[in-house]
């Protein structure tokens, strides 16, 4: 059973959000949230953008802790938590390093191949290789070593923007136009048909621990941004109805790629599980959605807890860091 950890009512708080990623929208929504909950859990808290602004603040008057809920490039490639390090002050997360690792689809999943942790077999192709190699070939190719259907992502990115299933070779080329729109390296991955699941980890002082899995069952088949962010386009199971064994498998397969990156405090697996029962890890987020329909809240819930201890616990670990 997690435990939630005391903080001291004096603690102040800063909660980042916004930002200038193709996710600030959400962004704004997932800080509004937290700031909400961080004072139901009575934190003194406060909210600001990542902009010129924010440097010249934290050296005037440092919080004792930061909570990151910015999405993005800004929130999850490493380079805001490496400034935060320069300037002394403490955040919630994993440290630069394992966020810069995380947040490169390709270089999560070869260190989690690498671990021994089931992911799809993939390809990454950045878009002057894709130019220079030829469009018809470099496409004819990968249909044929990975097969049909095909999920085309952005390699760095979230929230589903820029990704979509490819279950006929002639849309692979328009599938490969719309990823690079939103990053110059598209990830083309083996399609697993099965259960899209997620399973958040939260560590509150021993060590970290999985909460309930959440079922995530699209509308429309595929749980891209408008899923995600819409009410009523997407309905959620938690927990996720799955077998006891296979749960307790979901589980530790989660559990395991949180560790086998090097992160802390928190993170957000997400998994197909197959017909076999077997789950595949598609990519771990560091920095999870807050809002209303967002997962690791809905898992938070599940597992009896309330969201707002759960945060003044995280706050609790990264002041004592600092």
């Amino acid at each position: 059973m997690i435990k939630s950890m005391g903080t001291e009512e004096d603690v102040r708080v800063l909660v980042l959000a916004g930002g200038l990623s193709y996710e600030r929208d959400v962004s704004l929504r997932s800080g509004r949230r937290v700031l909400d909950a961080l004072r139901a859990a009575g934190l003194q808290a406060d909210m600001r953008d990542a902009d010129v602004a924010l440097l010249p603040a934290l050296q005037e008057d440092p919080p004792d802790a930061v909570v990151i809920a910015l999405h993005g490039a800004t929130g999850e490639d490493g380079s805001l938590r490496g400034v935060l390090d320069l300037c002394g002050v403490p955040y919630v997360g994993c440290d630069a390093r394992a966020s810069r690792l995380a947040w490169d689809k390709p270089s999560a999943k070869a260190m989690l191949r690498e671990a021994g942790i089931p992911t799809p077999d993939w390809v990454a192709l950045p878009h002057d290789r894709f130019s220079e190699l030829g469009a018809v070939a470099v496409l004819d190719r990968i249909a044929d070593r990975l097969g049909l259907p095909l999920m085309v992502k952005p390699a760095q990115g979230g929230s589903g923007l820029g990704a979509s299933v490819v279950r006929d070779e002639a849309d692979l080329p328009a599938a490969m136009v719309g990823c690079f729109a939103y990053d110059s390296t598209a990830l083309v991955e083996r399609y697993v048909a099965g259960m899209d699941v997620a399973v958040s980890v939260v560590d509150l002082g021993d060590g970290p621990q999985p909460l309930p899995a959440v079922e995530i069952v699209p509308r429309n088949g595929v749980y891209d941004y408008a899923a995600r962010y819409t009410a009523g386009l997407t309905t959620w199971h938690t927990p996720a109805r799955l077998d006891p064994a296979v749960a307790a498998r979901v589980a530790s397969t989660a559990l395991a790629a949180h560790e086998a990156l090097g992160l802390r405090d928190l993170s957000r697996v997400d998994l197909i599980v197959d017909g076999e029962g077997e789950p595949h890890v598609l990519e771990v987020n560091v920095s999870p959605g807050m809002t209303e329909t967002s997962l690791l809240p809905l898992a938070v819930q599940a597992a009896g807890l309330d969201f707002g201890k759960v945060l003044a616990g995280l706050v609790g670990r990264a002041t004592a860091r600092g």
